[in-house]
């Protein structure tokens, strides 16, 4: 098998008591070769090669620990389309007491809004009266621009509804300014802004990181589909239907969030996390070129996390 080590023991047989000293050293050579390719093979297994994706910035991390996994143009600030109501949704759960059974009575300039911005609906009723909680429901499901507006309304302070809408979108940027993100800027409540509404995959999955710390915020992106009872404006009842568009609850193993985006210049966006065996990887792609490859990205993206 290995001819030189029978050479060796032919040398042993002739020199009798140094055999045992020239036995000690064959072996610890041999086992030296056997432990080496061992190693070499077992260090190969553990690194699994980087993943492709077809989104333009990626991010991924371990939500407990921090650690970064997975970088592609991560500082590069884009178009954030939806994904943006991660943090509408953190400053409205980051107020001082608030009341998640409060409700806000729908006005028609939310539904006035969906119209004019062909935006993504919860479809709110004029004159219901929804529960702050079941706002967020339609904010974070269905993705719902008018329940984005109704939040905005509710907890911006000011007398006019733009005053109020201008103070809640001041909420969002100090919210990213006390975390420290330097490449994030909101101009809108629900991603529709006017040319200064970005943030770079890195940042967003530090947004979502830190609203996934709440428990109501990991209740509902976690939630495929809910039914909630409204009141009417006559004093009686409707139920609202929401299904989440995050399909990855329904196809990735262990996915508990977080939100999708899209837009004209966004393209396909998702913020995404799962938890495995106790660990949880958490990130986002940004400017994916299809809802099928932000899905497939994604995927890549966390069976690597998993594995680093």
């Amino acid at each position: 098998m290995w001819p030189h080590i029978r050479g060796i023991w032919s040398v042993q047989l002739k020199i009798g008591i140094n055999r045992v000293t020239v036995t000690a050293t064959v072996t610890l050579t041999a086992g030296a070769v056997l432990a080496g390719s061992a190693f070499a093979s077992t260090a190969h297994a553990a690194t699994p090669p980087t993943p492709k994706i077809v989104a333009k910035g990626g991010f991924v991390m371990n939500n407990g620990t921090g650690k970064t996994l997975f970088t592609k143009s991560a500082d590069t600030r884009r178009a954030t389309g939806s994904t943006t109501k991660i943090m509408t949704a953190l400053v409205v759960l980051s107020q001082k007491n608030v009341n998640l059974k409060s409700k806000v009575t729908i006005q028609k300039a939310y539904s006035d809004y969906i119209v004019k911005k062909n935006a993504s609906s919860a479809r709110l009723i004029v004159g219901d009266k929804v529960t702050v909680g079941q706002l967020l429901y339609g904010l974070m499901l269905p993705s719902g621009c008018d329940a984005a507006y109704a939040l905005a309304d509710k907890f911006g302070s000011g007398k006019t509804r733009a005053a109020r809408v201008k103070s809640f979108i001041g909420k969002m940027n100090a919210t990213a300014k006390s975390l420290k993100l330097k490449n994030t800027r909101f101009d809108s409540f629900d991603g529709i802004g006017g040319g200064n509404n970005y943030s770079t995959p890195r940042d967003l999955t530090k947004i979502a990181s830190k609203a996934m710390k709440n428990s109501t915020f990991r209740s509902i992106v976690k939630t495929k589909s809910t039914k909630q009872k409204v009141t009417t404006k006559s004093g009686g009842y409707r139920y609202m239907s929401w299904s989440n568009t995050n399909k990855m609850l329904s196809s990735y193993s262990g996915a508990v969030g977080v939100k999708t985006g899209s837009g004209p210049t966004a393209k396909y966006c998702l913020v995404f996390a799962a938890t495995r065996k106790g660990k949880t990887v958490i990130g986002t792609v940004l400017t994916s070129s299809s809802e099928a490859n932000r899905t497939a990205d994604a995927k890549k993206l966390m069976d690597y996390g998993f594995k680093n």
